[in-house]
């Protein structure tokens, strides 16, 4: 079995004789030679790229993305026999980290200070004597409402974080109940609870049903002091409506990891609001066990055994 490494990371899965591994170069097209490939491994290319070969690899059996939402590969037009599994899992602890520092540097007003610093100017109204829990944007977790959108397995790595600094924590998703002892309400309920959020993270895919889902009437609904993190994909918000309610004031603030336009241009509005804070998809990029996880997977498709992280096609 033939299986495609890309070069945008090191990687050194176990693999048994029968494979024979051959790394590709991220970011170009699978060269011809290559494209008897029974096995692709997809990260850091460009979706065209998997496009243009996506109906040229004749024993392909399985593609293998590491990226935890595999946009690029479904939109790419594989054959409907190949395997697609995504690299849910892998990016857990990183974004994990990234939204909780956007969500801390929000709710501790780090970029106040910063722009205050820039100034040379000691800002008494972000330090000294405060009060625990000011009227307006909450200035810290403890007892912050937090509502978490899109509450998979990273929604879930984040949960008990925010938990331990005190925040109460609540899911969103397609259908309620309980997921990893949290309440999690059904996305039909949504409005009701942006209501009384005070923080707002979004952790969802880029799928049809995503595209715009903050959209105008849900910023309406949120509160004027509330913040809104997005680690998920940019298409999810609506971004004209973000700057609207970020420049009237109908919201405190917002930060953005990602956005519907990467890179982002350098003539959008959203640069020069001064409280959105943007970083540039830093969240993840670092796939955690990525090894394991494809020796796994070349294992039990030798075996014609489950793949781990299938995707529904």
């Amino acid at each position: 079995m033939k299986l495609l490494l890309p070069d945008s990371l090191p990687l050194d899965p176990a693999l048994p004789d029968a494979v024979t591994p051959v790394v590709y170069d991220a970011g170009a097209p699978v060269p011809e030679k290559h494209l008897d490939a029974d096995a692709l491994v997809v990260w850091g290319g460009k979706a065209a790229h998997l496009t243009q070969v996506a109906g040229r690899m004749p024993n392909l059996r399985w593609v293998q993305s590491l990226a935890a939402g595999p946009d690029s590969v479904l939109a790419a037009g594989f054959p409907d026999g190949v395997v697609v599994t995504s690299g849910a899992g892998l990016h857990d602890a990183t974004v994990t980290e990234h939204a909780l520092a956007l969500t801390l540097a929000l709710v501790r007003r780090l970029r106040q200070s910063a722009a205050a610093q820039a100034e040379h100017r000691w800002a008494r109204e972000l330090g000294g004597v405060q009060p625990l829990h000011p009227e307006g944007p909450v200035t810290t977790l403890l007892g912050a409402r937090v509502l978490v959108w899109g509450f998979g397995n990273i929604g879930q790595t984040l949960a008990p974080v925010l938990r331990a600094l005190g925040a109460h924590v609540t899911g969103v998703a397609r259908s309620a109940g309980e997921r990893a002892g949290f309440a999690v309400v059904a996305e039909d309920d949504l409005d009701a609870e942006l209501t009384r959020t005070d923080v707002l993270v979004m952790i969802l895919p880029d799928t049809g049903a995503t595209t715009g889902a903050l959209s105008a009437a849900r910023l309406a609904t949120l509160p004027s002091h509330a913040y809104v993190v997005n680690v998920g994909r940019g298409s999810t918000v609506d971004e004209d409506a973000l700057a609207a309610a970020l420049t009237s004031g109908s919201i405190a603030g917002a930060a953005l990891d990602v956005t519907a336009v990467e890179p982002l241009p350098a003539g959008s509005p959203l640069w020069d609001l001064p409280n959105l804070l943007i970083t540039p998809h830093a969240a993840g990029g670092r796939p955690v066990g990525a090894d394991e996880l494809i020796a796994h997977n070349v294992a039990a498709l030798l075996a014609g055994a489950p793949l781990r992280n299938v995707v529904a096609r």
